[in-house]
């Protein structure tokens, strides 16, 4: 990827917040510009300039099916990963109409899946949420107890957003199968970053977001495996097979589309890289700050997902991002949803057995197809004079 694309040099920031969002690929940019201009009609119209737009749309759908290994037809676009969550969940309880039913999850969701689920435990549907080991994953075996003669769906993230650990997905998925119900994933986080195959993994509905893989925010899709009865949330003029009503946003569904061609062309190569970056700055940092440890489990991780603490230090974690901003530098304390809530501890950390002290001081990096060998110095030079100067608050790592 020597001749991948450079961002603008945007000051020369170091954006290190890829789980966040992602910047938008300039080669993506530019099919959004073209699709902007040139597909304007609607693709619900029978002339020309409608036909076009449907016809871009389809080949749209046609490449984020070949991304994860379903049909296009399978493939239902949304507005955003949170919608696609919502519709997966609300809308495969809707279909299964009144009767005591039963969904498993976990406590590390994103709150796209746990404020859904929340809303149908107030309608009386029974919800188990399994809390994951201290390496931060979801065992097979708590989800194989966790089965009853009710169970309908299980929905557990194909990777955490905050710690960046990977589940045991074509496992969690299999168990679901064996015992009848319909397995979810929201996949928002690892679409386009480690490889994903409907095809091998029994998955019967999967949700992605377009801008955590380097497309434009506004869009995103769930996945519905031929033949799963999902109830419609929106509705309206029947477009998305009845599932999504609204008119489509043509230039960002076709710009979610070249997305997808990219990640599904480079994700190899680009997943080396940035494992080559991430075990690079982990060493960096390890030589100059002692004190720094992993959470989550040390490799089943994304390839750019970097979530540490550091020992003593972990209450200061808000004066680490303060300092890194003013640096230039952007990084995380975890999940940008839970940004105006930083100085909480992390769910997340807590369900890991974090103690409250700690579970407020996760430090995440995340790495994505702009990060450069600079910006990895540019951390290393800055990050460790910060740490030094901050005040223990705590005696144990």
């Amino acid at each position: 990827m020597a001749d991948r694309p450079l961002l603008p040099d945007l000051d020369r920031a170091v954006y290190l917040d890829h789980a966040a969002t992602t910047p938008l690929d300039p080669r993506v940019a530019q099919v959004l510009a073209d699709s902007a201009r040139d597909l304007f009609g609607n693709p619900s119209s029978l002339h020309g300039p409608g036909r076009r737009a449907r016809e871009a749309i389809d080949g749209a759908r046609a490449q984020v099916a070949r991304l994860v290994g379903s049909e296009p037809d399978e493939v239902v676009f949304t507005a955003s990963g949170t919608e696609a969550d919502n519709l997966a969940l609300l809308g495969v309880m809707a279909a299964l109409g009144p009767g005591s039913h039963h969904v498993i999850t976990s406590v590390i969701e994103h709150p796209a899946v746990l404020a859904p689920l929340a809303f149908l435990e107030r309608q009386g549907v029974r919800v188990t949420r399994l809390s994951p080991g201290a390496d931060g994953v979801i065992d097979p075996d708590a989800l194989a107890r966790a089965f009853t003669p009710q169970t309908r769906l299980v929905s557990v993230m194909s990777a955490n957003n905050v710690t960046g650990v990977i589940q045991p997905l074509a496992d969690l998925a299999a168990l679901t199968r064996d015992h009848g119900a319909l397995f979810h994933t929201d996949a928002v986080q690892a679409v386009g970053k480690i490889p994903l195959d409907l095809g091998t993994v029994k998955v019967d509905l999967l949700s992605l977001s377009g801008h955590k893989l380097h497309g434009p925010k506004g869009v995103g899709a769930l996945i519905i495996r031929r033949g799963v009865k999902v109830h419609p949330l929106v509705l309206g003029g029947g477009q998305e097979r009845g599932l999504r009503s609204a008119t489509e946003n043509t230039p960002g569904l076709v710009a979610l589309g070249a997305a997808a061609e990219i990640a599904r062309e480079e994700g190899a190569g680009e997943a080396v890289r940035l494992v080559a970056l991430r075990e690079r700055l982990l060493d960096g940092l390890s030589a100059a700050v002692p004190t720094v440890y992993v959470i989550g489990d040390r490799w089943r991780r994304l390839p750019g997902h970097l979530c540490v603490g550091f020992a003593g230090q972990e209450g200061e974690a808000i004066r680490v991002l303060l300092a890194l901003d003013e640096a230039g530098i952007a990084a995380s304390s975890g999940s940008a949803c839970s940004a105006h809530r930083a100085a909480e501890p992390s769910a997340v950390l807590t369900a890991m057995g974090f103690d409250p002290i700690r579970a407020r001081g996760a430090l995440r990096l995340t790495l994505g197809r702009f990060t450069t060998d600079a910006d990895i110095d540019r951390l290393l030079a800055v990050l460790p004079g910060i740490v030094r100067a901050l005040r223990p608050l705590t005696s144990h790592a």
